[in-house]
């Protein structure tokens, strides 16, 4: 997935395979937007104007790269997490010990699957964050790539999001289920409204 250009991504996502799908284009956006965040990290530090915010600049940069290497990865994982759920489907479910096996497998695959986008919005949440940084602090030239960040990270948590809940109905592990609920409507609960900030932000400097 890392290696492929991007045409050849969008020929992958638009075929008739159920990967790559939702899961990783919410990767992919929160990526694009830590990609962002480090662009405009890098048209501020060392300039004069923001010689002020150089350091958190340098440090924001550190973390917006080592964010969208995360993200990266996740795009890959969540093909793999999907794939090992259609795997464990596919499993022979003849006598009883079959059936058990299976069930066991697809719960154990299901709950991977729901990880791996209950990481991506995680990480997409912190993303907006440093959107919301670089979008107060970072170079003015470069405003509306912080608050495209923003926006693309906001994206990719909500297809997240929406990955992780799609899971949540087929796990029957309900204190699984409830925790991973609990954790994702409170990577959720703040998101937007900050992104909604950063627009306005953004936009006022503009």
């Amino acid at each position: 997935m890392e290696t492929q250009s991007l045409q050849q991504f969008l020929d992958s996502l638009a075929a008739d395979s159920a990967t790559p799908g939702g899961g990783g284009v919410a990767a992919l956006n929160g990526a694009m937007g830590a990609a962002l965040v480090s662009m405009v990290c890098r048209l501020t530090i060392g300039r004069k104007k923001y010689a002020a915010v150089d350091a958190e600049m340098q440090q924001t940069l550190q973390k917006s790269e080592a964010l969208r290497t995360q993200l990266t990865t996740l795009l890959a994982a969540d093909v793999a997490a999907f794939d090992a759920v259609m795997a464990a489907f596919g499993l022979p479910k003849t006598t009883d010990d079959e059936k058990a096996a299976r069930r066991t497998a697809i719960q154990s695959a299901l709950k991977e699957a729901t990880r791996v986008p209950l990481e991506t919005a995680r990480a997409c949440a912190e993303v907006i964050a440093l959107a919301e940084f670089v979008a107060a602090k970072g170079n003015t030239n470069a405003a509306s790539d912080a608050g495209s960040a923003a926006q693309s990270a906001l994206a990719g948590l909500k297809s997240a999001a929406l990955n992780v809940y799609i899971n949540l109905g087929s796990i029957r592990d309900e204190a699984f289920a409830a925790e991973t609920s609990a954790q994702m409507d409170a990577i959720f609960a703040t998101a937007p409204a900050m992104v909604d900030e950063i627009y306005a932000t953004v936009k006022a400097k503009l």
